[in-house]
């Protein structure tokens, strides 16, 4: 791959699917990796994490880093759709002084919960 870049959505869904079967948070997750949570927020905002979270990241889910590159083709073409939004939300749902950590896990699972609901609820119109 001459042009290749990290695969931010396929990382960040492989460590969601991860923490999740091990019942950790976010913020959980970042301190076992020992990683700033910020990471993980702009992680989940499409942003690359550094070199060295991301050799943490792929070590700790013992899977080889080419698995988690793209071609900037394909990128480009990502860049295009719009952006997830719950991964735009989430970072201000855990800005909220007044959201537990528990609370914005909850707000972002009805939040995926119900995009996810109004799309399969297009793609029925539409076919």
């Amino acid at each position: 791959m001459a042009n290749a870049s990290i695969d931010v959505i396929a990382l960040h869904g492989a460590l969601d699917a991860a923490r999740e079967a091990r019942e950790l948070s976010w913020r959980q997750l970042a301190k076992l990796l020992d990683v700033s949570p910020s990471t993980m927020s702009r992680l989940a905002n499409g942003k690359n994490p550094d070199v060295e979270a991301f050799a943490t990241m792929v070590r700790w889910l013992d899977v080889p880093a080419e698995k988690f590159m793209i071609d900037d083709e394909e990128l480009q073409r990502r860049a295009a759709e719009p952006p997830d939004l719950v991964a735009e939300l989430a970072p201000l749902l855990r800005a909220r002084p007044d959201l537990e950590p528990e609370d914005v896990e909850h707000l972002e699972e009805l939040i995926g919960s119900a995009v996810r609901r109004f799309g399969a609820d297009r793609a029925r119109r539409v076919n």
